[in-house]
């Protein structure tokens, strides 16, 4: 004969309240809203609670019920390994994570691939608003979450009308560094830099692809370039660019790499980032040139790892950038009235830019 099986049922926030002899916004208060309870009656209904087995109110039907989800998203048009690998991203998203903490809120990264157009990750994400961290301005993604109901900041790039934003200014602050270079007396230079659109180029650049760049950071900054070295006479549509789409150590020395074999006279290399620069030092030491004797290497956003080698760079706050977009973000405003925060930057003299070898002097090399 087979035995009946009893299962016991889970109690559920009225089976608890009927319990204990209170309404059920008593027992839900002892979870949500424990200022309204004295010590002893939140001490009896947690007890009853663990006794019986309820789990606690159910986070889903609570959202729903006040449309709130307590969690801000962080849109990164990156893998998600990008975010915890790469040491600028690195430093926003603490800065960020801190700022959601402050206010008592979650934070959920909707990272999405960048050679991708599936925007049903932003659909789904359950957040009260976004951060929208460096994408280009024709990210389908990006246009996904502002097509959402919630409160958006954008983090570096793009600009968008109408949108709340945190950056630093790009222009000005590389040509702070090309002014630099331009009074240490180099004028043969080369530049490596970041993605420009959302299509894969890992080669030169012409100079109509940096005008026209969906990413603006990387566009400002090539514009800078362009400024200061035109202004002293450089023909800047002769000056090599090599973009490369993946941000990497690895991209860095095979950029480097492509532009000294095109160019091997050039004196000073100007990366975008320092981890592209710091790919550029380890091409530099594998083909033998002395930096900053031979060759003068400079980079952009002052990581650690670039303090560690004294890489000439400039330095940007990227923790307060993410602090400040959080807080954006979570304060209480004028929805009519957006704001933009601009960050100070910093130049650093580090011992990889000098004068550029003269005429007679070898160029040491393979």
């Amino acid at each position: 004969m087979a035995r009946s099986m009893h299962v016991r049922r889970p109690a559920t926030l009225a089976s608890l309240a009927a319990e204990l002899g209170v309404s059920r916004t008593t027992v839900s208060n002892a979870y949500n809203r424990p200022d309204q309870l004295s010590p002893e009656l939140r001490r009896r209904v947690l007890e009853t609670a663990r006794r019986l087995g309820y789990p606690g109110p159910d986070p889903v039907a609570r959202s729903l019920r006040t449309r709130k989800a307590g969690a801000v998203g962080l849109l990164l048009t990156e893998n998600l390994s990008y975010a915890f690998r790469d040491p600028a991203a690195l430093g926003f998203l603490e800065g960020l994570a801190l700022a959601c903490e402050g206010a008592g809120q979650g934070l959920h990264l909707v990272p999405v691939n960048p050679e991708r157009e599936d925007v049903a990750a932003v659909h789904r994400a359950g957040v009260d608003g976004f951060v929208v961290y460096s994408v280009p301005d024709d990210d389908p993604h990006l246009a996904a979450v502002l097509s959402r109901p919630v409160p958006t900041v954008v983090a570096d790039q793009p600009h968008v009308e109408g949108v709340d934003r945190v950056g630093i200014d790009d222009r000005a602050a590389i040509t702070v560094l090309a002014d630099r270079l331009i009074a240490l007396g180099h004028r043969r230079v080369g530049v490596v830099c970041m993605r420009l659109a959302r299509d894969r180029n890992d080669g030169f650049a012409t100079v109509e692809r940096a005008h026209n760049a969906h990413f603006h950071v990387q566009r400002a900054r090539l514009a800078g370039l362009e400024d200061s070295f035109s202004a002293v006479g450089v023909d800047w549509k002769r000056v090599p660019v090599v973009e490369r789409f993946d941000h990497s150590v690895a991209s860095g020395a095979s950029a480097a790499a492509q532009l000294l074999d095109a160019d091997p006279e050039v004196t000073a290399l100007i990366c975008t980032s320092d981890i592209l620069a710091l790919g550029a030092l380890t091409e530099a030491r594998r083909r033998g040139l002395r930096v900053p004797q031979d060759l003068t290497v400079t980079g952009f956003d002052g990581i650690t790892d670039a303090d560690r080698v004294g890489l000439t760079t400039v330095r940007q706050p990227v923790l307060e950038k993410g602090r400040a977009a959080g807080k954006l973000l979570l304060a209480s405003v004028d929805p009519t009235r957006p704001r933009q925060i601009t960050l100070d930057t910093e130049l650093v003299l580090g011992s990889t830019a000098a004068p550029p070898r003269t005429a007679e002097e070898r160029w040491f090399g393979p």
